[in-house]
């Protein structure tokens, strides 16, 4: 019977037809980044999957992030850019403004436009919209989904030579494909493909860059202590220990590398609608105690808590870290990458509990001044966001993890325009943005944060494919456009979700070229796959009439 079976799958295999679990294209993870790629693939006759541990799909620009950190729009092309225009045609209907008037919303934004009426784009939504308009992508294009379904992380990557040959989840089943694409914030695949990756920052010496590594000192944002705060259990006496989120680390030496990452949170999507709002509750184990260091930020007169509640349609925000104290979890996610699934369910957790509780103590503490204490008391979670999570976004931003070192190594040199990647296949823009990575004490007896970088790039610049497949001795059938191969300063400005997608569907595309030539994706005809990329509206490198709308 067994040899009966394997005669008829090699029969089916001949003739074209494709045998149960058997895909051109396997698709890892359930980002943004998933369905454009999916997308991609079924546009260009292929069968593929999409194998994702994730229970909803879209990942951040489903999970609170609709202040869309776009850069420079004009460079953001293909299926990314056709999202956007979903998105205009969804909040084009009446229905879709429930709770706020769609004339009192406005084209407002400070870097980040709403809506662009000439070009049917918007580039800032509600989590909701932008899941449905993943789910109907979804279903218009009949692609399977398998959800909330876990890579075997040690067993479960079946490769052949250089080739990976199936990948089974840890409920057992088996998922066999020609191509793969990891498109997961975590990278799990490529690592479990053997793959070489990094994780941390490295020095400013391994690609001859400035920005990277230990940044202590900058001031290029408003995260850092503006003002003397007292690190100290007891103020002023060292003997008394530290108060709790500050590390024991030094100032140590510019540039020098390590293993940190920069910090990750929760995109709120608040409102201060008092029929959709749900207010803060102290989240378990809730100790106001641990937020000393914020009443003494408050103290020395800071009162920027609120410059970061971005508005988004139905009176509704995009909030995000913005302070020396706020809801970035400094220091707290090092383990994250390399962490077991269950580890990484108590880092979340605990991410949950710190910044819940950062909300509930600024809403109701009687410690915090009136003048904060009174408008946050106004804030809460959406009703109608987030229904099966306790209105909670189902996604922590992972702003960095695991990096592929791959054919080709995108750095600050490409973001800053200091040099050209032989074969582009999308366009960058935002600043090299990367947020603390930790909380220290000074040599003068203060507490600072460090690892804040925001440097502007003059113009968009393009990525190479090469940062998008690893090389050819690891693996030759997996693309990997989210934890792509560049170093962790150029990843904080290529990190953005309009990249996570164009960068996608270039790497589908490179995927069923390579599959249609039998070639590993290394070998890729880049004069084909750049025909096919222009054709489908990609945008691959900057010229003079792309410009900010």
């Amino acid at each position: 019977m067994i040899r009966i079976s394997l005669f008829f799958t090699l029969i089916l295999w001949m003739f074209g037809c494709t045998p149960q679990n058997r895909y051109d294209v396997v698709i890892y993870g359930g980002t943004s980044a998933a369905v454009t790629a999916a997308v991609q693939v079924k546009k260009m006759g292929k069968s593929v999957i999409i194998v994702s541990p994730d229970k909803h799909l879209g990942g951040l620009t489903a999970g609170g992030l609709g202040f869309t950190d776009s850069g420079n729009v004009g460079s953001i092309g293909g299926l990314s850019r056709e999202f956007y225009h979903r998105v205009y045609l969804e909040y084009t209907k009446d229905e879709t403004w429930p709770w706020q008037k769609r004339s009192e919303f406005g084209n407002q934004g400070q870097g980040t436009k709403a809506m662009l009426d000439d070009d049917q784009t918007m580039w800032i939504f509600e989590p909701h919209v932008a899941e449905k308009i993943f789910d109907d992508w979804i279903a218009e294009y009949q692609i399977p989904v398998v959800r909330e379904a876990y890579l075997d992380r040690e067993q479960g990557v079946e490769k052949k030579g250089t080739r990976i040959v199936a990948i089974t989840t840890l409920d057992g089943k088996t998922y066999n494909g020609k191509m793969f694409i990891d498109v997961t914030y975590e990278g799990d695949l490529m690592a479990a493909a053997g793959v070489s990756y990094h994780v941390g920052r490295e020095s400013n010496q391994v690609y001859g860059e400035t920005w990277n590594g230990n940044q202590f000192g900058l001031k290029q944002h408003g995260h850092y202590f503006k003002a003397p705060v007292d690190p100290y259990q007891i103020a002023g006496n060292p003997q008394s220990g530290l108060l709790k989120y500050i590390d024991n680390s030094t100032e140590g030496v510019n540039g020098e590398g390590d293993n940190r990452i920069q910090a990750y949170c929760f995109r709120m999507c608040l409102t201060n609608h008092p029929e959709n709002r749900v207010p803060f509750t102290p989240p378990a184990h809730y100790n106001p105690e641990d937020y000393e260091l914020l009443r003494r930020v408050f103290e020395t007169g800071w009162r920027e808590t609120f410059d970061k509640f971005d508005p988004i349609p139905n009176r509704k925000t995009d909030t995000n870290n913005h302070g020396p104290f706020s809801t970035d979890f400094i220091g707290m996610n090092y383990d994250y990458p390399e962490a077991s699934y269950q580890r990484r369910k108590e880092i979340i957790q605990e991410h949950y509990n710190y910044q819940m509780g950062w909300f509930y103590y600024i809403a109701n503490d009687p410690n915090v001044p009136e003048d904060v204490r009174i408008p946050m008391s106004q804030w809460g979670l959406s009703k109608d966001e987030f229904t099966d999570n306790n209105h909670w976004p189902h996604q922590m931003y992972i702003r960095e993890a695991r990096r592929m070192l791959g054919e080709y190594v995108a750095t600050e040199h490409e973001c800053l325009g200091k040099r050209q990647p032989p074969r582009p296949v999308g366009m960058g823009s935002y600043s090299l943005d990367s947020h603390n990575a930790r909380r220290f004490v000074t040599s003068q007896g203060f507490v600072q944060n460090e690892g804040d970088v925001g440097v502007h790039p003059q113009h968009p610049y393009s990525i190479d494919y090469g940062s998008l497949i690893p090389q050819a001795e690891e693996c030759t059938n997996l693309l990997v456009p989210v934890c792509l191969s560049c170093s962790h300063i150029a990843y904080g400005s290529i990190r953005m979700e309009p990249v996570f997608m164009l960068l996608a569907q270039s790497a589908a595309t490179a995927a069923v070229l390579a599959s249609d030539a039998n070639t590993g994706v290394q070998q890729v005809d880049y004069a084909q796959l750049r025909e096919r990329l222009l054709a489908d509206q990609q945008r691959l490198e900057h010229e003079n009439n792309i410009s900010v709308k």
